[in-house]
């Protein structure tokens, strides 16, 4: 990407009729490209932001400061053609700036802070286990939309769409309030993963600072979920008359009007046979299920109501299970267990319970989309829209417009034809 290059491929790309801002817009075809990733890296990616992150202070600017923190947090990096290196560290922005941009990684994941550089951990090699260890990691979170393979319609594997997304609003919103009100945890990061799910930071000292064993009893305390194909009752609610507190919060503020205004018609939950006996096995009487079957099977025979019918067999199931006759507590438990299956979090366990887990880091660009894993704001998470997430693309594009301060004439921001291809 040359000056010369740019320079000499501008009259080429000159066609009658067209609009300069037109022509540039198109000249950046989407999709993922190294030659874009360099770009990216070299006027947009947040160096100094990130360094001011994972130094939490430790940045030389106040005599209490530990200067070594920064140089001993690991980072690794993916390369083209799928060449991984581990335990990069720098001692400074500059540093870690000039790596990424010489190395043009094609992700980056942060781990944790070690005892000592983990890129001289060789020289502590005598020194036994003890000498290079993880001493400090925020406490992480993965959450992928695949796990919800069973209960979403619309698409499957890394496929996401706006219909399904509200799963992962929900988890946002969920897991962001039990974190502050249940464990007093203040600083949190939220990030869309660039593709399918998204990422949670919990960055206060005290999260830092977690043992693997108190690291594997906060995402357990989330650990509603625990389904599996064979199994028709796929969550555990407790056997208690009430709800425990965090899951009535849950349900009340979130779940509750997710599943009825986003999911139920979203998803078709009982538009098919198929679909609505998934959840009658959730009913654990066989009289109840027989009733509501023969109910929606008639229907279906008969002629089609006006309003939808998810939302009519819906209301159906609630009132024979929740109806003053209905004494037994797991019959009436059943409509919170079947909203439960359908919308709670469902959490990638092992990430969370080991402090030396990498996690890809905020603000790089996912291969297969192209799309800028940026941070999510917790207190307006309904309102963002994967669709729309930036692209290395379209920040390119904006690029070469000048809305994002690029200088076409100095800094030869245009890519040329062909580059993209």
């Amino acid at each position: 990407m040359t000056k010369e290059a740019v320079e000499n491929g501008s009259d080429d790309m000159l066609i009658d009729g067209v609009e300069p801002e037109q022509m540039q817009r198109n000249l950046v075809p989407e999709g993922f490209n190294p030659n874009y990733l360099k770009v990216y890296y070299g006027k947009l990616f947040p160096y100094a932001e990130i360094f001011k992150w994972m130094s939490y202070g430790n940045d030389g600017k106040h005599p209490a400061c530990d200067l070594s923190y920064f140089g001993r947090r690991e980072f690794s990096f993916t390369l083209e053609n799928d060449i991984y290196l581990r335990f990069q560290s720098f001692n400074s922005a500059v540093q870690m700036e000039n790596s990424i941009k010489e190395k043009c990684p094609f992700k980056i994941d942060i781990g944790p802070v070690y005892s000592v550089d983990p890129a001289k951990r060789h020289a502590y090699a005598q020194g036994g286990d003890s000498v290079f260890t993880p001493v400090e990691r925020e406490l992480v979170f993965d959450i992928d939309m695949t796990d919800y393979d069973d209960v979403r319609y619309c698409c499957s594997g890394a496929d996401v769409c706006l219909d399904c997304w509200p799963l992962m609003t929900i988890a946002i919103k969920v897991i962001d309030t039990a974190l502050r009100d249940d464990f007093g945890f203040s600083h949190i990061l939220w990030v869309y993963s660039g593709r399918r799910g998204v990422h949670c930071w919990v960055c206060d000292g005290r999260a830092r600072r977690l043992t693997n064993e108190q690291r594997a009893a906060i995402p357990d305390y989330f650990r509603v979920y625990k389904g599996n194909e064979n199994s028709h009752r796929k969550v555990s609610l407790g056997g208690f008359p009430v709800l425990h507190p965090s899951l009535a919060r849950a349900y009340t503020e979130v779940l509750q009007t997710f599943f009825e205004h986003k999911l139920l018609c979203g998803q078709n939950l009982f538009a098919t046979e198929e679909r609505f006996e998934k959840i009658l096995e959730m009913i654990p009487d066989a009289s109840i299920a027989a009733e509501l079957r023969g109910k929606w099977q008639e229907n279906r025979r008969s002629s089609i109501s006006k309003e939808d019918v998810n939302v009519v067999r819906w209301e159906q199931l609630k009132h024979l299970l929740q109806s003053g006759k209905q004494k037994i507590l797991g019959l009436r438990r059943c409509v919170e267990e079947i909203v439960f299956t359908y919308t709670y979090p469902r959490l990638d366990m092992e990430v969370s319970k080991h402090m030396n887990h990498l996690l890809k880091a905020p603000f790089c660009v996912h291969p297969k989309t192209g799309r800028v894993c940026v941070p999510i704001d917790p207190d307006h998470c309904e309102e963002f829209d994967p669709t729309t997430v930036p692209t290395l693309s379209t920040l390119l594009e904006e690029l070469n417009m000048g809305s994002l301060g690029g200088d076409l004439e100095n800094d030869n921001v245009i890519i040329p034809e062909g580059m993209g291809e």
